[in-house]
């Protein structure tokens, strides 16, 4: 009967700090694999997307959180103006039950 070995599952911070030791290009390729117990391949591929990945942490994000929050601030001011609305009507209907 063959023993299967269990994959080990690296977490994202994992495979950032191991990306990252890959970019910075202090130690080489087989010293992270030494290091890390992980796959050239698999470090390569992380690398890759690291790098692929980088430009948008300084990119577009600013932007889309701000066009989210003006969407979100504009469904605000409509919920108010119809809650308003609202609120006139019932107070008109109020005042013709009272008086």
């Amino acid at each position: 009967m063959a023993t299967t070995k269990k994959r080990k599952r690296y977490s994202a911070n994992e495979k950032a700090k191991i990306a990252l030791d890959t970019i910075r290009g202090d130690m080489t390729i087989a010293e992270i694999v030494a290091k890390y117990s992980v796959h050239a391949t698999q470090i390569s591929k992380w690398k890759k997307q690291a790098l692929q990945h980088l430009p948008k942490a300084f990119g577009n994000g600013n932007k889309l959180e701000q066009a989210e929050h003006e969407g979100l601030l504009s469904k605000l001011y409509e919920e108010i103006g119809r809650l308003k609305v609202e609120n006139e009507f019932l107070k008109k209907k109020c005042d013709m039950f009272a008086g």
